[in-house]
C-alpha cells in the first residue's frame, strides 16, 4: 500500500498537497457532520486534489465516499480520475437500478438527480458514507440531497464559492471555506497561461436581466445577432486571433449559428455546438476541434464545465454575463498550460472584464462568501461600465498609424474645452474628424489607402461619438447612429479635401 501512496503523491503539486493537508487538519478537528467549501481556480487539478482526498480517507477512515456531480460528463471524468488514484468506484447511473454489491465498492460516484430519484424510491441505500464530496458546489441541485447523508462530512468544491442562485447563498450550507492558490500565482509558478485580453467597447443597454440575475437569452440573441455585433465579433477575430484555435462562447443557440453562418460564409473553419447536439455528434466536433489547429468552434454554456482541450490559443466572449463564476469558467478553457504554450488571447466583447476585473486579479473569496449580498450589490451596471470605458487602440492597428506621432483625442476634454469658450459643440466633432482624418492620410500613399484606414477606426469613431453623446446628454439609440453615419461621410470626405489640397 505504501508504496502506491509515494506513486500517486508524485502526481501533485506542491500547492494540491498544502490545501489537502489543510483540509485533512480541518476534518480532523471538527464534528463528523462539517461541511466544507474549497476553492481552487480552473485548471488548478480540483479533480486530482479530491481523488487523493477520497483514496486517503477510506485508507485512514475505513468508511465509503461519494461524490457527486451535476452532468454525465463529469461523472465519466471523475470515476477515470479515481481509477487512477487506485479507487475502486462505481458510476450510479440510470442503468443502475440497485446497488446489491455495494460492498465491493468503496467509492460511488453520482450524478444528482440519478441518485436523488433512487435515493426516493428507496432502491438504493448508501451504507457507512463518512464523506461526500460535491463538484462544482456552486451549484443548487446538490442541496436536495444533504438530507441522505446528515452524519458524513460534506467537501464542496468550486472555481468560485458564490451560489448560481442569488437566493439561496453558500455560507448556508457550509461552515468554513478553505481558499487555493490564486490564478496569479498559479501562473507565475508556471502551472496555468498568461491571458491577453482585449476588450471591445460593446453597448449593452437593450439586454434584460432574468429571474437568475444574469441577461435573458432572448435580449442577448436580439443584441448579439444584429449585422453590427457580427460584424464586430469577425473584425476582432481577424484583428486579434486569426489562424488560431479559438473558442467562442454566446448567451443562444440562435446567436451561435448565426456565428457559424457568418465564419463559414467568410471560408473559415468552423463548427457550432450546443445541448441539442446527440453525444456521438459532440464526440465528433470535439475531436475535430482537438485536432484542427485553427479550428473555431462556436458554442453555447455548454463547454463552461467538463471540457478540457489543452490547445486552445483564443476564447472570445461574445456574450454578457453578470456570472461571477461564468466569467472564470468560460476563461478558464483556455488556461491550460503546454510545453509550447504559456499564454492564451481573450477577446471580450461583453464589457465583463470592466465588470468583474482582469481574470487573474487578486480576489477576496472569503469575503464574497461570507458577504454574497454585498458583492452582487456592487456589481457595475452597464450604463457605468459604458460612461467609463476608455478606447486603446489594439497594438496591431496602432502600427498601422506609426508615421504619426500623436493619435490621441480626447473628447471630453475638447467639449469642455469649447463650452468653456462658448462654441458649438458639434465643433468637438469637427475637430475629432478632422485629427482622424490628418492620421489616415499622414499614413497612407493615396486617398484610397487613406479610406480603407478610415474604416479600421469604425471601433474608435463608435466610441468618440458615444462619449460625445454623454457630454450633450443625448444618447438615444437613433442619435447616435444617425451620428456615427454622418461622422464616416464626413471623414471620407475630409480625407478627399486633404489629398486635393497635396495636389
Amino acid at each position: 500500500m505504501r508504496v502506491q501512496t509515494e506513486n500517486i503523491e508524485k502526481k501533485l503539486y506542491d500547492y494540491q498537497l498544502q490545501d489537502l493537508n489543510a483540509i485533512f487538519k480541518v476534518l480532523e478537528e471538527s464534528p463528523e457532520n462539517l461541511n466544507l467549501l474549497y476553492q481552487l481556480p480552473t485548471g488548478g487539478g480540483k479533480t486530482v486534489v479530491f481523488s487523493e482526498i477520497t483514496r486517503r480517507y477510506i485508507a485512514q477512515k475505513k468508511k465509503k465516499v461519494v461524490v457527486l456531480t451535476h452532468r454525465i460528463e463529469l461523472s465519466r471524468q471523475t470515476s477515470r480520475m479515481l481509477d487512477g488514484f487506485g479507487v475502486q468506484n462505481l458510476i450510479i447511473n440510470s442503468d443502475v437500478k440497485e446497488l446489491r454489491d455495494q460492498d465491493e465498492y468503496q467509492c460511488f460516484v453520482a450524478m444528482v438527480e440519478t441518485l436523488n430519484n433512487r435515493l426516493q424510491e428507496e432502491m438504493v441505500e448508501l451504507k457507512n458514507v463518512g464523506l461526500v464530496i460535491i463538484d462544482e458546489a456552486h451549484y443548487n441541485s446538490f442541496r436536495k440531497l444533504f438530507k441522505y447523508f446528515e452524519e458524513a462530512n460534506i467537501l464542496g468544491v468550486t472555481a468560485t464559492p458564490l451560489s448560481s442562485n442569488i437566493k439561496l447563498p453558500m455560507k448556508d450550507h457550509y461552515k468554513k471555506l478553505i481558499v487555493g492558490e490564486s490564478i496569479a500565482s498559479l501562473i507565475e509558478k508556471k502551472y496555468l497561461a498568461r491571458a491577453k485580453v482585449y476588450s471591445y467597447d460593446v453597448s449593452l443597454r437593450s439586454l434584460k436581466l432574468g429571474i437568475s440575475g444574469d441577461y435573458t437569452v432572448k435580449s442577448s440573441d436580439e443584441l448579439y445577432s444584429t449585422q453590427n455585433m457580427l460584424g464586430k465579433l469577425m473584425e476582432a477575430y481577424e484583428e486579434i486571433a486569426k489562424g488560431t484555435k479559438t473558442l467562442i462562447f454566446n448567451n443562444g443557440i440562435s446567436t451561435s449559428r448565426y456565428v457559424y453562418e457568418v465564419f463559414k460564409k467568410a471560408g473559415y473553419d468552423i463548427r457550432h455546438l450546443d445541448n441539442k447536439n446527440t453525444p456521438s455528434e459532440r464526440q465528433e466536433i470535439l475531436k475535430w476541434f482537438s485536432e484542427t489547429p485553427d479550428a473555431i468552434l462556436t458554442s453555447v454554456s455548454i463547454l463552461t464545465t467538463g471540457f478540457d482541450e489543452p490547445t486552445v490559443e483564443t476564447i472570445i466572449l461574445n456574450r454578457a454575463t453578470r456570472s461571477l463564476t461564468l466569467y472564470f469558467q468560460m476563461i478558464g478553457r483556455g488556461s491550460r498550460i503546454l510545453p509550447n504554450k504559456d499564454e492564451f488571447t481573450v477577446v471580450d466583447l461583453g464589457n465583463n472584464m470592466a465588470r468583474f476585473g482582469k481574470w487573474d486579479a487578486p480576489i477576496d473569496w472569503q469575503e464574497i462568501f461570507h458577504f454574497p449580498d454585498f458583492f452582487l450589490e456592487n456589481i457595475k451596471n452597464d450604463e457605468e461600465i459604458e460612461r467609463e470605458f476608455v478606447y486603446e487602440m489594439p497594438p496591431e492597428l496602432r502600427d498601422e498609424f506609426a508615421k504619426s506621432e500623436s493619435i490621441d483625442f480626447d473628447i471630453k476634454e475638447e467639449y469642455k474645452a469649447a463650452f468653456a469658450k462658448g462654441i458649438k459643440s458639434k465643433t468637438v466633432l469637427e475637430r475629432s474628424i478632422e485629427q482622424h482624418a490628418r492620421i489616415c492620410v499622414e499614413n497612407s500613399e493615396d486617398v484610397f489607402d487613406a479610406r480603407i484606414l478610415a474604416k479600421k477606426l469604425k471601433e474608435e469613431i463608435s466610441y468618440r461619438v458615444r462619449q460625445y453623446c454623454y457630454c450633450i446628454m443625448n444618447n438615444t439609440k437613433n442619435y447616435k447612429d444617425w451620428l456615427e453615419e454622418d461622422y464616416e461621410r464626413k471623414l471620407r470626405l475630409k480625407i478627399s479635401q486633404m489629398f486635393a489640397a497635396r495636389m
